[in-house]
């Protein structure tokens, strides 16, 4: 067996429909007294029942979560949380949301609880994004990560159907990077396997039918496995480019995920083939890239950058940009690759 680390990350998991009605419950646990809540402005009646809910430990609601964190953003909710002299947040939304209690708890120290109503999986992960002058930048710190998850799918139940499959494919990806990582160990990779089987079972079921409560948990349970394998190990060539199409280009970041994966699938093929082979059992296809594409298809998700307003004369920006810096990668990267990588993504074309 090949020789591994393993790093198990710290962090309270409380898992079920309707279990967000504990949350003062464990934010008194946490030692928690004047909570500022967080989210975007179009979850914020959401934010104002969950602050209704937590009663004289709210201090008050911040509805002001954009994607990909803008550091205006995270300075203006930082300074809005010391104001109200906070001692928590509670971050109830998508990435964008939890990426914004993330911010303020990188620049404070104060813990978050978390309470995602997507299936993105940050929630479980100590990776914090701030994108300054359209640069994304990322990092890890323990102070970021969630001292505690709720995760109720009850609260998911409104996702529109579009959104659920978007935000599933990005989980998605999580795990198909962690299986290829330079970090990989035995842990992880099964997480990840049981993540890909777990959301490919219920994103077609949400999708037809959004209200069915059981896909709607089924999906949750595949985002908590992806958040603690991106958590876990480091990710690749896949990630590196959708921050950058994301934070230069204000591509959406859930969308960006979806249309990628199938691609960098594709090219990362022939150097990872057990990884590969692991994928293609969990979708239930002959081949991951592919069966990534058709996923991808069967959701009615995007499945071009052009879809999604990237230009094709940005193409060889966006190449110099993701090849700058140097990361792990199982296939060598190289500014050409990259560049006929994006253009195959452009296009929306399906992996052979």
């Amino acid at each position: 067996m090949q020789a591994f680390t393993f790093n198990a990350l710290p962090g309270r998991i409380v898992f079920g429909p309707g279990r967000s009605t504990e949350l003062a419950d464990e934010a008194r646990r946490l030692n928690l007294r004047q909570i500022l809540v967080l989210s975007t402005p179009n979850q914020r009646l959401l934010a104002e029942a969950i602050a209704q809910q937590l009663g004289t430990l709210a201090v008050g609601v911040h509805a002001e979560a954009v994607m990909h964190v803008p550091d205006t953003v995270a300075t203006a909710a930082t300074e809005r949380a010391r104001s109200l002299a906070a001692d928590g947040i509670v971050a109830i939304g998508g990435g964008s949301t939890i990426g914004l209690g993330k911010a303020i708890a990188l620049a404070t120290g104060l813990p978050v609880i978390a309470i995602p109503t997507t299936y993105a999986g940050s929630e479980m992960t100590p990776i914090w994004g701030i994108t300054r002058n359209g640069i994304k930048t990322t990092g890890r710190d323990a102070r970021v990560l969630p001292k505690t998850v709720i995760y109720d799918a009850e609260l998911t139940l409104q996702l529109p159907a579009a959104i659920s499959a978007t935000s599933g494919l990005n989980a998605i990806a999580h795990c198909v990077e962690g299986l290829y990582s330079q970090d990989a160990n035995p842990v992880a990779s099964l997480m990840a396997a049981e993540g890909i089987r777990a959301l490919a079972q219920a994103l077609p079921v949400i999708v037809a039918q959004p209200h069915d409560a059981d896909a709607r948990s089924l999906a949750l349970y595949g985002a908590w496995l992806s958040g603690t394998v991106l958590g876990m190990v480091g990710m690749a060539l896949h990630h590196k480019l959708c921050h950058t199409l994301g934070g230069s280009f204000n591509l959406p970041h859930a969308e960006v995920h979806t249309v990628m994966i199938p691609q960098v699938a594709a090219f990362n093929s022939a150097a990872a083939p057990e990884a590969m082979a692991r994928i293609a059992a969990a979708l239930g296809s002959a081949q991951a890239a592919s069966g990534l594409y058709d996923l991808v298809v069967r959701l009615q998700a995007p499945h071009s950058l052009s879809a999604l307003g990237m230009r094709e004369q940005d193409l060889d920006k966006a190449a110099d940009l993701a090849t700058r810096n140097p990361y792990y990668n199982p296939r060598a990267v190289t500014r050409d690759n990259v560049r006929d990588l994006l253009q195959a993504a452009y296009e929306g074309k399906r992996p052979a």
